[in-house]
C-alpha cells in the first residue's frame, strides 16, 4: 500500500465520522419513514402524520433543554421527575383556573431547577449526581401530592390536549415554536454564546470573567421549565394526572435526541436542528416497533444502541 493511500484511508475515515456525526440522524428519518412508506399499511395518512407530531412534541420539548444542560458539559436526569410534579400540581391547583393550575407548574419546574443549578453552580456537585437527587426527591415530592391517578375534566385543558389551528395540533405548535425560540437564544444572545463557552470550557470561561454561575441556573431553570410544559401538555393530551407513571425514562428519550441529533456530550456545542430531528427519529423508531408487534423493551434496546453508536461516532471525530 503506497502512503497516499495510508493517508487517505485516515482522512476518508474521519470525513465518514463527520458526516455521520452531522447528517446521520436526517438519514436515520429518512430511512424510517421510507422503511414504513414500504412495509406499514397506512404510513402515509393525515392521521398517522398527526398522531407523529402529537406524540413527539413533549419528547421534544424536554429534548431542547436536555439540550443546553448537555451544552453547558452537563445533564439532566431530572426531567421525567419534574413532569410527574408538574402534572400533580396541575391537578392540585385547576379547581383555581387553568391559568393559576399552568402557572403554579411551570414555577414548580422552575424550582427544580434552581436547585439542580445552585448545587451545581455554587456547591460543585457534578451535574449528574445533582440532578439524580433530584430525579428521585421530584418524583417522591409528586407522589406525596398526588399519590395516584386522577382523571383532568377542564375544557380549556381538554382543548389544549386535543385542538388545533389550521389543522395543526396546539402541541405541535408550541412544540415548534420553543424550538426556535431555543434555537434563537443558543445562536443569537448573549446567554447562548456563554453557555457554549461554559461548556468548551469552564475554568477559561471563569478566567475571562463570564458569569457562569448564573449562566449554569439559568440552563437547569429553563430545562426545568421546559420538562414541566411537557408534563402539562401530556397531562392535557391523556385527561388525566398520574405521576405515577407520566415521564417515565423520558431523560432517556431527551438524551438519546439531543446525542443522537450532534450535540456531544463534552459539550461547548449545542444542535438545535439536529435535537428535533432525534427526536422524531426515537418517535418514529418506538412506532415502528410497536405497529410491527414487537414488545416495548425492544424499544430501549433500539435506543440503547443508537446511543453507543452516536457517542462511538463522537468520540472518535473528537480524536481526529
Amino acid at each position: 500500500m503506497t502512503d497516499l493511500a495510508l493517508r487517505r484511508e485516515p482522512l476518508d475515515r474521519a470525513r465518514l465520522l463527520t458526516l455521520l456525526q452531522e447528517y446521520g440522524v436526517y438519514a436515520g428519518v429518512a430511512v424510517l419513514i421510507l422503511a414504513n412508506i414500504a412495509l406499514t399499511p397506512h404510513f402515509l395518512s393525515t392521521e398517522n402524520f398527526r398522531t407523529q407530531a402529537v406524540q413527539v412534541a413533549p419528547v421534544l420539548i424536554v429534548a431542547l433543554g436536555m439540550a443546553l444542560a448537555i451544552g453547558s458539559e452537563g445533564v439532566d436526569l431530572s426531567v421525567g421527575s419534574v413532569m410527574a410534579l408538574s402534572t400533580s400540581l396541575v391537578s392540585l391547583y385547576l379547581g383555581y383556573g387553568v391559568w393559576i393550575a399552568l402557572i403554579v407548574a411551570v414555577i414548580g419546574g422552575a424550582v427544580i431547577g434552581v436547585a439542580n443549578g445552585s448545587l451545581i453552580a455554587f456547591i460543585g456537585v457534578q451535574p449528574i449526581v445533582a440532578t439524580l437527587a433530584l430525579m428521585v426527591a421530584g418524583r417522591g415530592i409528586a407522589l406525596v401530592l398526588l399519590p395516584q391517578l386522577k382523571d383532568i375534566r377542564d375544557p380549556a385543558m381538554a382543548s389544549l390536549g386535543s385542538g388545533a389551528l389550521f389543522g395543526i395540533p396546539y402541541l405541535v405548535l408550541i412544540a415548534a415554536g420553543l424550538a426556535l425560540a431555543v434555537g434563537f437564544t443558543v445562536r443569537r444572545t448573549t446567554f447562548g454564546r456563554q453557555l457554549l463557552a461554559i461548556g468548551d470550557s469552564r475554568p477559561a470561561a471563569q478566567l475571562a470573567g463570564l458569569p457562569v454561575r448564573r449562566v449554569l441556573i439559568l440552563v437547569y431553570v429553563v430545562s426545568g421549565v421546559l420538562a414541566a410544559v411537557a408534563g402539562v401538555l401530556a397531562s392535557a393530551r391523556l385527561q388525566a394526572s398520574d405521576p405515577t407513571s407520566l415521564g417515565t425514562l423520558m431523560e432517556l428519550s431527551a438524551i438519546t435526541a439531543v446525542v443522537v441529533g450532534g450535540t456531544p456530550l463534552s459539550g461547548g456545542r449545542v444542535r438545535i436542528g439536529g435535537t428535533v430531528a432525534g427526536a422524531v427519529l426515537i418517535q418514529l423508531l418506538t412506532a415502528t416497533l410497536i405497529k410491527h408487534d414487537l414488545p416495548p423493551s425492544w424499544t430501549q434496546i433500539a435506543q440503547a444502541v443508537v446511543i453507543v453508536l452516536a457517542v462511538y461516532a463522537a468520540r472518535e471525530r473528537g480524536k481526529r
